[in-house]
């Protein structure tokens, strides 16, 4: 996707969009400074163009379920485009693999598991160790305490050099 053009007002709507994904087209005009109609054309334009892309509830899986997450590393044998194909096709059919990330450096890939257990995470290493006819490593990492979960970007800090420093 190309840059698209966004003024000052674009990353307002889309800040308050990532704090608040339910906030009323009323209230996102009121905070934005625009008339509500005028708000709800930018939306929809910022839609259409696929700066955004859907809207999620974030929710505490601890009230919902027992779960572990795991945090693994993946090195393919051979870099062939092939083999990076396979993989991200045997990655994306597993549903507890929830996000995954072709990288540099020693790894090829990062994914992130989220599964009922241990027994189902050992099941999943398994088939993604044994699913293949290419030779694969994996490093895992079970995760003791989320620190810092992700939630928004900062989109002052990417659109330059006003950026403030971090504390």
């Amino acid at each position: 996707m190309t840059n698209v053009k966004l003024d000052k007002i674009d990353l307002k709507i889309l800040e308050t969009l990532q704090r608040d994904g339910r906030i009323t087209n009323q209230n996102l005009a009121k905070k934005v400074c625009l008339s509500p109609s005028s708000c709800l054309q930018r939306v929809r334009r910022l839609e259409s163009q696929q700066v955004i892309c859907s809207y999620h509830a974030r929710i505490d899986l601890a009230a919902v379920a027992r779960h572990i997450m795991c945090i693994a590393t993946v090195s393919l044998k051979n870099h062939t485009h092939e083999e990076f194909k396979a993989f991200e096709t045997l990655v994306a059919s597993i549903p507890e693999v929830v996000e995954c990330f072709t990288v540099s450096g020693e790894s090829d890939f990062i994914i992130r598991i989220i599964c009922a257990d241990m027994n189902r995470y050992l099941d999943i290493n398994n088939h993604l160790v044994s699913s293949s006819t290419y030779q694969v490593n994996i490093n895992s990492y079970v995760v003791m305490k989320e620190n810092k979960a992700f939630k928004k970007v900062e989109l002052k800090t990417l659109k330059g050099a006003d950026s403030p420093a971090p504390d």
